[in-house]
């Protein structure tokens, strides 16, 4: 258990919408999915799963490196802060209203400068997620949380190069939409993110209040009393709750927590977990396997085909017609 003794700082703005209050699935084990022990049930491609997120410098494509570099530069508290006033949805408040569907045409082109394992629009990406999940028998609240997942870099809408949200520029920043999150406000655990050589470029390492192993937090205060480095992922969910999606919780978690890496697959921050996150990091670990394994740059999909199932689910979970963005 840390000894750790949390800081106090002025916590006003750090409100997250509390996925608590989402439906929780029936608990039977009988009705709830199964993580696979086979990963051949899962990919769709022959790459061996050594060769998946090789983050290093001698070996990682140029453009991701500098983007864990800036990410590492520029993801602090107060960076947190800003974005979280900036998207903000409480009160009925947001940017644009659109469909899924015209969100998805805004992201057609998008590419994702973080991933060194795909090459390809996010669309793509996130449907060969959601029909993984489909094929390999899954529920259809899962299979929408797949199609779901990345459409949170559609901030690039509303961002600029210097608040790394760039998606106009070929070689623009887009450190504040995608990488693998680690929490800000405490020590960054350098065995659990990739780089740690950049951990030092981070200006809230030189700061008492957030340069601990709790820093402003309680031990076992909870994922979701967390601030991760700014990104799709908590747009995304707020979005979500923001619109009153009928998504279970679980789904919210993996749309949350799905590039938390540091935590959900190097084991960090458990000093900081609550009991019941024992069990929803198994759902996002679930979760992360379709999101990693299902890449594949030569998997032909007839999207227009899938799309009237997927709309299906979207109105089904109350994600039908013009939403907040």
């Amino acid at each position: 258990m840390a000894s750790c003794k949390a800081i106090e700082v002025n916590s006003e703005s750090f409100s997250s919408p509390p996925s608590q209050k989402r439906p929780k699935l029936d608990p039977n084990p009988e009705e709830r999915p199964k993580i696979p022990d086979d990963l051949g049930q899962i990919k769709t491609n022959t790459k061996a799963d050594e060769d998946f997120r090789v983050y290093k410098q001698d070996d990682s494509p140029p453009r991701v490196v500098e983007h864990y570099k800036d990410m590492r530069r520029y993801q602090t508290v107060e960076f947190y802060k800003r974005m979280e006033k900036k998207y903000d949805f409480s009160n009925g408040a947001y940017r644009r209203l659109m469909t899924i569907e015209e969100a998805f045409d805004e992201l057609e082109n998008y590419i994702d400068a973080s991933d060194p394992d795909l090459d390809l629009p996010n669309l793509l990406h996130l449907m060969q997620t959601a029909e993984g999940i489909r094929r390999a028998g899954h529920p259809d609240w899962l299979q929408l949380t797949g199609l779901l997942h990345d459409m949170g870099k559609i901030m690039f809408l509303w961002g600029h190069s210097k608040d790394g949200q760039d998606g106009y520029s070929p070689n623009g920043k887009q450190w504040a939409l995608g990488g693998d999150t680690f929490v800000v406000g405490c020590q960054i655990p350098s065995e659990a993110v990739v780089f740690p050589e950049f951990n030092e470029l981070n200006p809230d390492m030189s700061d008492p209040r957030y340069n601990t192993e709790c820093g402003i937090y309680e031990p076992h205060c909870g994922i979701d009393k967390l601030m991760f480095a700014w990104g799709h992922d908590e747009y995304m969910y707020r979005m979500l709750v923001g619109n009153n999606t009928t998504l279970p919780r679980e789904a919210l978690d993996m749309i949350r927590y799905h590039s938390a890496y540091p935590w959900h697959d190097k084991g960090a921050y458990k000093h900081l977990m609550a009991p019941d996150d024992e069990e929803r990091i198994e759902w996002v670990k679930l979760f992360n396997r379709f999101d990693l394994y299902t890449k594949d740059e030569e998997n032909d999909l007839k999207l227009d085909e899938l799309w009237p199932y997927y709309k299906n689910l979207c109105e089904k979970y109350g994600l039908g017609g013009k939403l907040k963005w």
